[in-house]
């Protein structure tokens, strides 16, 4: 319950400040309204699956989540909030002192999809490959949305990736595959995942 108010405490204030910046007094009421509805929900999901546990190490993730990698958290709350509004649901049992949310349903079947510390879709055989990225974003913290994104726009417009891609078992034959077989795996962040655990789509 404390890491629950706790984090929506801290991601009002996160939302507020911002809000100040961008447009002053006004702004500060609007960032501190969008704060408190993405921080009680994300802190309500902390609090009712205990995903922080009460060690040390619980301690510790939850200090660098809502630090350091405090840019990260925010994403990810607004991810799980746009997925509790469709009706999708906590699984409580996979969160339960692992230092994720974890979401039962995912954007596409197909895949499973990290933001922050959010994770949705996930299964037992891919949770690894899902970790590699929440660990990605607290060792990066501000810094790794920002290099994925760029890493997506640059291997789109120049695809230098083409030079090192697999083309006898993952042939870029239509558009489609351009970007889930060509652009998707070959991102630094998914490179590395994929390394770890799992196999790129072909």
């Amino acid at each position: 319950m404390v890491f629950g108010i706790l984090s929506a405490a801290i991601q009002v204030g996160f939302a507020a400040l911002l809000g100040f910046l961008a447009g002053g007094p006004i702004g500060l009421l609007i960032g501190a309204v969008v704060g408190l509805v993405i921080g009680a929900v994300f802190g309500w999901s902390v609090a009712s699956a205990g995903v922080y546990a009460s060690d040390a190490r619980g301690i510790f993730l939850f200090v660098v989540d809502h630090t350091w990698s405090l840019l990260n958290t925010v994403v990810g709350a607004i991810y799980l909030t746009v997925h509790l509004i469709f009706g999708h649901s906590l699984d409580r049992p996979t969160s339960l002192n692992s230092g994720r949310v974890s979401v039962v349903e995912g954007v596409s079947p197909r895949y499973a999809t990290t933001i922050g510390t959010v994770c949705a879709g996930s299964s037992s055989g891919i949770q690894r490959h899902e970790d590699v990225h929440i660990f990605q974003g607290r060792l990066l913290g501000p810094l790794y949305i920002p290099l994925v994104l760029a890493n997506y726009v640059l291997f789109t417009i120049a695809p230098v990736w083409l030079l090192y891609h697999d083309h006898t078992n993952a042939p870029i034959n239509r558009f489609t595959r351009y970007f889930e077989i060509g652009v998707y795996p070959h991102v630094w962040n998914e490179a590395i995942a994929y390394r770890i655990q799992g196999t790129p789509p072909r």
